[in-house]
């Protein structure tokens, strides 16, 4: 991977935790897994009290192990399911427009994370950092 692809990725990464870390930040502090448990409950979601907190660790360790650049396949992954499931749950019927309740954000963080799972974390990051010294030992 040449120099500006791997600083493009970090961009990216960093990007996409932020968002996430926020989310997840949120439904711990502001709203509390309790009312996002209660928001969850109101919009249909499946056994609201446990998909509470389990998008709110996704979202927050998610996001912090992409701006670090760690497991970034993997956290991806769990991302690209959370963003899926947000998608065909809660936002499929509203239309594109997160304002409306659509589906925009879930797909754009989707996107991301598919790319992420297909591109990897880049140069800049912690799996590349491990995978080196790996290399050398």
């Amino acid at each position: 991977m040449n120099l500006a692809s791997s600083f493009v990725m970090l961009a990216a990464r960093l990007i996409v935790g932020i968002v996430l870390a926020a989310h997840g930040w949120q439904k711990f502090t502001e709203w509390t897994i309790a009312g996002t448990t209660t928001a969850f409950e109101g919009m249909g979601v499946p056994a609201p009290g446990i998909a509470a907190p389990v998008a709110a660790i996704i979202e927050l360790v998610g996001g912090i192990l992409l701006i670090i650049g760690l497991l970034t396949r993997w956290v991806a992954g769990l991302v690209a399911i959370d963003m899926l499931g947000a998608f065909a749950i809660v936002h499929a019927g509203n239309g594109i427009f997160v304002d409306g309740g659509g589906w925009e954000l879930v797909g754009m963080i989707l996107a991301a994370a598919l790319m992420l799972i297909a591109a990897g974390p880049g140069t800049h990051s912690a799996d590349q950092f491990i995978a080196k010294a790996r290399a050398r030992a």
